[in-house]
């Protein structure tokens, strides 16, 4: 009998709930069960799914096999009808302990994929050696064209400041050197609370009420909302990582209006402008969408000149990907090599600037969080970084040269 294993596709977020269900599924004695915790953010996510359902009963047809996570969600039918597949379990309910029991999962093929719930869940976090993400919110209110996430994830709610404070101050006990708060919609935060707290207040709140955290990072966040309380902070705390990922996903004013964003390129430029006046050393990393419907060759042209004119270090690039039930599925396509030709240009361009930001901090002292035996992690600004023999966990500080793609101790 093997303990149950959970194969991962898709966000943080997912990585994260994936050892919450790990946990579960060992306290509840589950055994020879392989959960494949789905995405649903492109039509190939689902595809590789599929694919990794049926490759698993191939190589273990004993195994008792349970899809879950947003694809699970938004079409629990798709998967529930494989026979590969023994049962489908929805996002809210995979996190709950009592849906892990052998006997839970045994008899109906969707054991539970319901409404998602209004309100969030506990805190439930990645525990690694050196970097710990913690969740203070999930689902979103907000209806792009493009995305299907609010039908996988359901409304936006948060977790309350203090069980995140809690949670973060376990963290620190453990010895954990650096905490990301991560979530869905994160400049939402304070959805469903009670009493309201914007996203930048809390972030004032768990520096000042855990100050033995040694660094502190955000993930991904909308252009479109972030509050002076949070500017503030980048530009005082010093353990506020200065590194900010912003989900930009074009540069043209039309595509945007199309996508339904909520910010224009200005709002956009003014927000880098604002934040970098704060804290000059930052970095800034995107999301793009190649090839959205209706994008022109002059609308694409409007994006990749942004990359270099905003300075962006990190960008995880998407050739637009069609999610059958989004109004961007009816609107007029773009061929698909053009698709992909446009992101490889994005992905050149994103190239060309990190290589830059790697020379421009050669001959320079940085702050490398080293997580693992080889010595390699990652800087302040979340560069790709070498100090060979530091111990895993601990934060060097050492002057850096650029070689190849990362920095590497002088």
């Amino acid at each position: 009998m093997t303990a149950p294993r959970v194969v991962t596709f898709g966000c943080r977020l997912n990585r994260h709930e994936s050892e919450v269900i790990e946990r579960h599924a060992a306290a509840a004695g589950l055994r020879d069960t392989i959960v494949v915790n789905t995405c649903a953010v492109t039509a190939k996510a689902v595809r590789e799914a599929r694919r990794t359902a049926r490759r698993i009963r191939r190589e273990q047809p004993h195994a008792r096999i349970v899809v879950t996570g947003c694809a699970a969600q938004t079409d629990p039918e798709t998967f529930a009808a494989m026979a590969e597949v023994d049962a489908v379990v929805g996002n809210d309910e995979k996190l709950r302990p009592a849906t892990w029991s052998a006997e839970r999962l045994t008899g109906s093929r969707v054991a539970a994929a319901t409404e998602m719930a209004a309100v969030a869940g506990s805190v439930a976090t990645l525990r690694g050696r050196t970097r710990s993400f913690v969740p203070i919110q999930n689902g979103c209110d907000h209806r792009c064209t493009f995305c299907i996430i609010p039908y996988g994830r359901g409304p936006s709610r948060s977790v309350a400041p203090e069980a995140v404070i809690a949670e973060i101050r376990e963290a620190v006990r453990r010895g954990v050197p650096e905490v990301v708060l991560t979530g869905v919609d994160l400049t939402d935060y304070g959805a469903g609370l009670a009493s309201p707290v914007t996203f930048g207040e809390l972030v004032r709140r768990i520096l000042r009420a855990v100050p033995e955290l040694p660094r502190l990072r955000l993930s991904s966040i909308d252009a479109a909302e972030l509050d002076d309380a949070l500017i503030d902070c980048f530009g005082k705390e010093r353990r506020l990582m200065p590194h900010l990922h912003l989900s930009l996903q074009s540069h043209d004013p039309m595509i945007l209006k199309r996508m339904r964003r909520r910010h224009t390129p200005e709002q956009a430029e003014r927000l880098l402008e604002r934040v970098r006046a704060a804290r000059p050393d930052i970095a800034f990393g995107a999301d793009f969408i190649a090839g959205f419907p209706t994008e022109s060759d002059a609308m694409f042209g409007n994006t990749l000149a942004a990359v270099e004119r905003l300075g962006l270090i990190h960008l995880h690039v998407f050739p637009y990907s069609e999610r059958p039930g989004t109004p961007a599925a009816r609107m007029p396509q773009v061929a698909p090599t053009v698709r992909h030709a446009r992101a490889q240009a994005l992905r050149t361009a994103g190239e060309r600037m990190f290589r830059r930001r790697l020379r421009d901090r050669a001959g320079t002292v940085a702050a490398i969080l080293v997580e693992d035996e080889g010595g390699l992690g990652r800087t302040e600004d979340y560069l790709p970084a070498a100090a060979p023999g530091a111990v895993p966990g601990s934060i060097v500080r050492r002057r850096v040269e650029a070689v190849g793609r990362r920095l590497c101790a002088a």
